[in-house]
């Protein structure tokens, strides 16, 4: 198996584009050396060869020596790195503004301060301009140095500028800290505690809540400030499960964006980041011509020809095909929804190196449940073994909670009797041991323990039994998210009256559009 060291190199070149192959190798090219032509092979060699090993490596080039191995890859994961910076300087604002301090810093060293001074100055500026608060303090510090140690001929009041910019500066990283430590602790509660599952837990968090908010009185604020403030507020509202506050708060996060135009290109992925939160927010609410609405301004933006780098490109794709599968679960077009993917296939396959666990499973447990919706059992017992089957301690017990309850469901459509009486104790042995069960998973555990003993002429009634339960417990205010992963209530419904799961739903979103409301999920549309 592959060390760190070269687990990272392989994702790394991994990750390039053949343009970006092709510059790295003219770079390289300027700089004649043994060791350039070496590493050079490691980098062919990695780029081509799938199951990579350092003993096939050795084999092929044998003027390379193992003693020799570790420091090539070091030295060149680190060239790579340098290409990839003067490929991309040009196209990221941050880096310009670096590089033009490293260029002071050079001037300064041989005492051209004047000449220093400009160049900070310009880059200053533009730091300003994109709200770039910590760079604008790194260059007032520099342009503090030059100007108490050495006679520039600055205007008089120029030292006494830079201290109250300075200040000014302080003071604005200082509140922008606050708002976005505030964001990462809630992202911490939620990450321990989940959503709030009764009236202590909600009490609990709005208090921890307010008594971590940052008070500055009115003090106006920028860009960064805002923008985490607004995700404070929706990660709080998000935990507590209300959903219309959690729209109101993500659509002030991309409002901003009407405010600070500049920023939109500069901090695309967190632009992004807020119309995911805005389309996950009505696809709770099951506001579906605004979900819409923002589903479009995402498609839309996969066909803008503006370049983007590959992180946005990922984040945009994953947004985009996450709710393009919720439209399929708010209508209940289970069947046209199959059709999207070997697109999303694709798109797993090739970040499969950089996609976190948990997108992934969550990903693949969406295109199980568009199986299940349109009666294919078999490819929905196929997806969930791929989350199921993974031994990730830091996935969230809740989607592999509900992925072994549907892989029983679907075991049981198929008719794998044997397979059901294991699923049946496997599901039984999972939920016994979670800790803090909902009434909805609860209700299962009680109907999955009497189906080992259920004739099957007593199914149907089950069935309306359990039914009329769920129905209670999804109009209770704690008990709501359960039903967001899995509408077992739409497949009980499908039981009982003997049709396919996917017509009950589309049923149900016809009488939603006609009623204006959701059934499960009343908002007043605005």
């Amino acid at each position: 198996m592959p060390n760190i060291q070269t687990e990272n190199l392989i994702q790394l070149i991994g990750s390039l584009s053949k343009a970006e192959k092709r510059a790295f190798k003219l770079y390289v090219g300027r700089f004649q050396s043994s060791d350039n032509a070496k590493f050079l092979q490691i980098f062919d060699f990695i780029d081509k060869t799938r199951n990579y090993s350092d003993s096939a490596l050795l084999k092929k080039y044998q003027d390379i020596k193992k003693s020799q191995l570790s420091n090539l890859k070091a030295h060149l994961y680190k060239q790579l790195l340098v290409s990839l910076r003067l490929q991309h300087a040009g196209s990221s604002t941050d880096i310009d503004i670096r590089e033009s301090i490293d260029y002071a810093r050079v001037l300064y060293n041989r005492g051209l301060y004047n000449q220093s001074l400009r160049i900070l100055e310009r880059a200053k500026s533009t730091a300003k301009k994109y709200n770039l608060d910590i760079l604008s303090l790194d260059i007032t510090f520099f342009e503090k140095k030059i100007e108490s140690q050495y006679i520039t001929r600055s205007i008089d009041s120029r030292a006494e500028e830079l201290a109250l910019e300075s200040n000014q500066l302080i003071d604005k990283i200082s509140e922008s800290n606050e708002y976005s430590n505030l964001t990462l602790k809630l992202y911490g509660l939620y990450l321990k505690v989940g959503f709030v599952k009764n009236e202590k837990e909600y009490l609990f968090v709005k208090q921890y809540f307010d008594s971590n908010f940052p008070d500055f009185g009115d003090t106006e604020l920028d860009y960064y400030e805002k923008m985490h403030l607004y995700n404070a507020y929706y990660w709080y509202y998000y935990i507590v499960q209300d959903f219309l506050n959690c729209y109101k708060y993500a659509k002030k996060w991309v409002d901003l964006y009407e405010e600070y135009p500049e920023m939109k290109e500069y901090e695309f992925e967190i632009y992004l980041k807020g119309i995911n939160n805005i389309l996950g927010a009505l696809f709770n609410l099951r506001h579906y011509e605004k979900f819409v609405v923002y589903l479009d301004i995402l498609k839309d933006l996969l066909k803008d020809p503006v370049k983007r780098n590959e992180n946005t490109e990922y984040q945009l794709r994953l947004y985009y095909y996450t709710n393009l599968i919720n439209k399929h679960f708010l209508e209940g077009t289970f069947s046209d929804g199959l059709r999207n993917i070997p697109e999303i296939e694709e798109f797993l396959e090739e970040y499969e190196t950089t996609m976190d666990y948990h997108r992934s499973i969550n990903l693949n447990y969406k295109i199980a449940c568009l199986f299940f919706g349109a009666g294919d059992n078999r490819n929905t017992i196929i997806y969930l073994n791929k989350i199921i089957n993974v031994k990730e301690s830091s996935l969230r017990e809740d989607i592999q909670c509900f992925a072994r309850i549907l892989n029983l469901i679907a075991h049981y459509e198929v008719g794998n009797e044997e397979l059901v009486e294991y699923q049946i104790k496997s599901v039984y042995r999972f939920l016994s041991k979670m800790d803090d069960l909902q009434g909805v998973q609860e209700e299962i555990l009680s109907w999955v323990r009497n189906l080992r003993t259920m004739r099957p002429e007593e199914l149907d009634k089950s069935f309306k039994i359990l039914r009329s339960k769920l129905v209670k417990l999804s109009q209770m205010q704690y008990e709501k998210r359960p039903f967001l992963y899995l509408d077992i209530i739409s497949w009980l419904e499908s039981k009982i009256i003997g049709t396919q799961v996917q017509s009950v739903v589309q049923e149900k979103f016809k009488r939603e559009q006609l009623l204006g409301e959701s059934l499960y999920f009343p908002v007043k549309k605005s």
